[in-house]
């Protein structure tokens, strides 16, 4: 066996038409996955499918808004009925507001803990049903360094992405012996649409840059074989663990 190998299995990830979730998708096709790219964006959902495809592996776009249980239920329905199950399961689709925290708009942090958190569960409550009745399944949670350490103007955001690592213990904990594995990734900065902006901003790039052991952001690539990883048979016996993407970040 292949401790590396997803070729036949199939994965579905939220929020793949950019950023984290475009890299989970194709890292899953590299290692021979079927992926369902999910998403809002109608060009990216032709686009990352298509790139896919180039790959050998079977592709499609599927429109997939987390903020709402019917349009979640909808979009997976199609997803199956094109591939046919879902065993791979990487819950990414996630957004961010930063201000202090006296300052912070009820209707931004409901937004991020619908989309970060309870969009997860809404997925998963979709997918994982199919992958018990088979006995085999595996969840993949993006969570992030700031589900377990606090940053200023972070005050949805980490406390989304801290709900998210609970959310995956307890998952793993209903799941172990039913076959699906839930762990979670906390990635640092990397360079995706939703962090650029900093690039322009030198007092909080060099902080990041001085507060990482490493001294730099994540390269995209480096996110690829965690998530590779966690989908494979290499971690069957591996549930309920998050897993630190972070360049050190975590262990101050």
């Amino acid at each position: 066996m292949d401790l590396f190998d997803l070729t036949g299995k199939v994965a579905l990830v939220t929020g793949s038409t950019r950023g984290l979730g475009e890299t989970a998708a194709k890292a899953l096709a590299k290692a021979g996955a079927d992926v369902a790219v999910c998403g809002r964006n109608p060009a990216d959902l032709k686009r990352v499918p298509a790139e896919i495809q180039a790959m050998g592996r079977n592709s499609a776009g599927f429109e997939l808004d987390v903020l709402s249980k019917e349009r979640v239920k909808e979009g997976i329905d199609k997803a199956l009925s094109h591939f046919g199950r879902i065993d791979i399961l990487v819950n990414n689709a996630g957004t961010n507001y930063r201000v202090p925290a006296i300052e912070y708009p009820e209707e931004k942090w409901d937004l991020i803990i619908n989309t970060n958190l309870k969009g997860y569960f809404l997925v998963a409550q979709a997918v994982v049903p199919q992958m018990i009745e088979r006995g085999y399944g595996k969840v993949i949670n993006m969570s992030s360094i700031f589900g377990k350490v606090g940053l200023a103007m972070q005050l949805a955001y980490a406390s989304s992405k801290g709900g998210v690592i609970q959310m995956t213990k307890v998952m793993a904990l209903e799941w172990a012996k039913q076959g699906v594995r839930v762990n979670a990734i906390g990635p640092t900065y990397f360079e995706t649409d939703m962090v650029k902006q900093i690039l322009n901003d030198p007092a909080r790039f060099n902080f990041i840059n001085e507060r990482t052991p490493m001294g730099r952001w994540g390269y995209l690539p480096e996110l690829e074989g965690t998530v590779i990883f966690l989908a494979a048979p290499a971690s069957d016996f591996v549930t309920g663990q998050t897993i630190y993407v972070g360049g050190g970040w975590t262990v101050w």
